[in-house]
């Protein structure tokens, strides 16, 4: 699997179990809303570990850019929240920096 589709599922993993808490301490939601969250962030953090990266920071650093983007689409997809432009042009820039990070050239 490449690294775009391994980051965009840690991305969706990551921001459904901190919602999972967000329902519970800010909706109003049932404490039960926890337990797939823990569940939903435990995948994250094993989705990071499939990505080919020599150094942990590398892969966590270009993660950032892709989950800009996932937050923003997930607050317009399940908040009801659209992004606006520069909301919009702020994640381009992330993407644009996760994407150097992951495919720049290294010395040897």
């Amino acid at each position: 699997m490449n690294a775009l589709a391994v980051y965009a599922a840690a991305a969706v993993c990551e921001i459904a179990g901190c919602f999972a808490f967000w329902a519970w301490l800010r909706l109003d939601k049932t404490p039960l809303w926890v337990l797939p969250g823990i569940g939903s962030l435990a995948l994250f953090a094993w989705a990071l570990t499939r990505i080919d990266a020599d150094f942990a920071g590398r892969a966590y650093a270009a993660y950032g850019g892709i989950y800009i983007l996932a937050s923003l689409l997930w607050m317009w997809a399940v908040e009801g929240s659209r992004p606006d432009r520069w909301d919009m042009a702020g994640a381009a820039l992330c993407v644009a920096g996760a994407l150097v990070i992951l495919h720049g050239p290294r010395a040897s």
